[in-house]
């Protein structure tokens, strides 16, 4: 028989805020994270512009200053993000069997930082001066791997790319991994840290960046008119997943409980979204096929919301293709608006917010909302949070490549 799987614990690393108290109330308060790139000089680049993470100190999750040298800055998030995570939960791992606790670390990209400074010193002094650490801090598996490592985790391990929906998937993964009882634990989520000349200077290319430099704050402005592109971020999202059984005999605090996944390919275009909405649509109803839920039973969407020209407006088709009659009464929002793209680890921030609004009955606003666009016209909860009992969420994440996620998370009832 197929287990139910609750939500237990949360961490988080974003521009807006490095725990989730300090994360949930700038969301409730509806701040942008957004500001001039600091992590390198962004003069030569259209956009200028993005949602860094602030006052990061990886010692203080474990990592010595002797391993930040070699660890990459998406894997630090993610090792701070499980910390915090497990700490939240409870777990007292010296009781566990750690052969049943597991993890997935979703990552889009991995460390293109290190790729750029190790080609230099290629280019400058030759292969033999490349670092023994180039390949363990790049791949993208090593989130996963070094937080399993830390921790003694040695249930199922795997890592999801799958550009912006690898969160989302990473989450969906670990949900079936404990629904057919091969974990009772699982440390899942999204981790990311691309904003350098390389990733910064592609998405450039591709035109897919806001270039409201003057006004950063503005700059990202899911479902609004006047929407010119997304602006990258970077931080981590990471939850703990346990059967309910196995929460129930610790007598752990349950926040939410997981009941859908559905993923779907549009098998339309590398970058462009199916103009007709309908790989996100079948995302959907498969996740509400999965939860044993109707349209009307979903309270709030956490949209994937960009704030680029083409995703808001198919992923509002889209939603309206998945929900029918009830798109018009459910209540959709995109927090990218305040802490920008966060591209792979998206999902389990924002799936982890989704837990947020059901625990406190808030839902968090899309802030920028100004200029109504005739194409996105569903309730986008704009400018202000709004309180609202909330009973059940679904989270959309979709990715280049056509990768589309939904999940969703209910309120639980022993």
């Amino acid at each position: 028989m197929k287990k139910r799987v609750v939500i237990t614990g949360l961490g988080v690393i974003s521009p807006v805020g490095n725990d989730v108290a300090s994360f949930w109330q700038s969301l409730k308060e509806g701040k942008s994270g957004v500001g001039p790139i600091t992590s390198f000089d962004p003069a030569a680049f259209d956009s200028r512009i993005a949602a860094e993470v602030k006052n990061f100190d990886p010692t203080q999750y474990g990592i010595s200053l002797k391993d930040v040298k070699r660890t990459a800055k998406f894997v630090q998030f993610a090792v701070a993000g499980a910390k915090q995570a497990v700490e939240s939960s409870g777990l007292d791992l010296d009781k566990e069997d750690r052969n049943r606790i597991g993890v997935i670390i979703g990552s889009g990209i991995g460390s293109l930082h290190t790729i750029e400074e190790e080609h230099k010193i290629y280019l400058t002094k030759g292969p033999s001066r490349l670092s023994p650490f180039l390949i363990p801090m790049l791949i993208v598996n090593e989130a996963s791997g070094l937080v399993a490592i830390i921790h003694g985790l040695k249930g199922p391990n795997s890592c999801v790319a799958t550009a912006c929906a690898s969160g989302s998937h990473a989450i969906g993964e670990a949900f079936r991994t404990i629904l057919y009882g091969d974990a009772d634990v699982m440390v899942t989520g999204g981790t990311e840290s691309c904003i350098v000349p390389t990733s910064v200077g592609g998405f450039c290319a591709l035109r897919a960046l806001s270039t409201t430099n003057d006004n950063p704050q503005k700059a990202s402005r899911p479902f609004d008119r006047d929407r010119n592109g997304f602006v990258m971020a970077e931080g981590c999202g990471l939850v703990v997943l346990e059967s309910l059984e196995h929460a129930q005999n610790r007598n752990a605090h349950i926040i939410a409980e997981i009941v859908g996944f559905g993923m779907t390919c549009d098998a339309y275009h590398i970058t462009a979204p199916d103009p007709d909405g309908d790989g996100a649509a079948r995302a959907m109803t498969t996740a509400m096929k999965d939860a044993q839920m109707d349209p009307s039973g979903i309270d709030y969407i956490n949209a994937h919301g960009t704030s680029t020209k083409l995703n808001d407006k198919i992923e509002t088709l889209s939603m309206k293709k998945a929900f029918g009659q009830s798109a018009k009464k459910v209540m959709v929002s995109s927090i990218k608006s305040m802490t920008g793209h966060l591209l792979g680890a998206a999902g389990g921030v924002e799936f982890l917010t989704c837990c947020l609004v059901i625990r406190d009955g808030v839902v968090p606003p899309t802030i920028n909302y100004e200029h109504p666009d005739p194409d996105c016209d569903l309730d986008y909860v704009p400018n202000t949070a709004r309180k609202a009992h909330v009973s059940a969420c679904m989270s959309n994440s979709l990715g280049f490549g056509g990768h589309n996620a939904s999940l969703i998370v209910k309120r639980f009832i022993g």
